[in-house]
């Protein structure tokens, strides 16, 4: 097996692998009869007529179609994306985006400061996460030993967001110029799906680099901090509760 796809299935072990959404360039007949070959079922599938990636929600996944799922993916010729459960996990993700209007590709000062205030305070707490950058913003996927309910999860999360966006408030900055979405969200939970790492912008065609703290990474170096983060062990359980319990009682 490929080195980097056994990485990714360790990073999202926890996540449910029997739906997916594939995204591609890909499209046509013949193209859906391979996709859709071994029992898999299209939920919906999305054109766009820029043509620039084609969106395919698949389910009823069998375990031997994953390889080649992720394959494709590793290869650049599609990005995966997985759902949450329904009732915990042990991934969670912060989705900051860029929310300005004129300009939705460039990272602005606001972004700039809420992922670095966001990244050390869960450093701070036992929890550093793995900082993808994402078009216009970032990703900060952070892992657990094992599963949590996802109520608790969000609870922590958003608590922890609005340290990020109170910090861009006391500087000056206009928060509104940013938005945050938190991930396992029990009401989304089967309607948005995230990237993996991996995954190649559909407009830039920019990597997901990983944002260090010393800036970010190339594709190679971005792989080989990638696997020194999944190599690193998980946060545990009770780093993750005396974490939850700090931020619970700030608020």
């Amino acid at each position: 097996m490929d080195r980097r796809i056994a990485l990714l299935r360790e990073f999202y072990r926890g996540l449910p692998k029997d739906r997916a959404k594939v995204e591609t360039r890909r499209y046509g007949f013949a193209f859906l009869d391979e996709l859709l070959s071994d029992g898999v079922t299209l939920e919906y599938g999305e054109l766009t007529l820029t043509g620039l990636l084609h969106k395919y929600k698949l389910a009823n996944i069998p375990e031997h179609r994953l390889d080649g799922l992720f394959r494709s993916h590793v290869a650049k010729e599609s990005n995966l994306c997985l759902y949450f459960g329904d009732r915990s996990s042990d991934l969670f993700c912060f989705n900051l985006d860029n929310n300005h209007k004129t300009n939705n590709t460039v990272v602005i000062p606001e972004m700039e400061l809420a992922v670095t205030v966001l990244r050390d305070h869960l450093a701070g707490l036992g929890c550093t996460p793995l900082v993808l950058a994402s078009g216009r913003g970032f990703h900060l996927w952070c892992r657990l030993e094992g599963p949590v309910d996802n109520d608790r999860l969000y609870e922590f999360m958003l608590r922890s967001a609005a340290k990020a966006v109170a910090a861009v408030n006391r500087s000056g900055r206009d928060h509104n110029r940013i938005k945050v979405n938190l991930y396992p969200d029990r009401r989304i939970r089967d309607v948005v799906s995230l990237r993996l790492f991996g995954s190649e912008h559909a407009k830039n065609r920019v990597f997901s680099q990983v944002l260090s703290p010393g800036g970010l990474l190339d594709e190679k170096d971005s792989w080989a901090w990638f696997e020194r983060y999944v190599k690193g062990g998980a946060v545990s359980l009770e780093t993750f509760d005396r974490a939850h319990k700090e931020m619970m009682a700030a608020f």
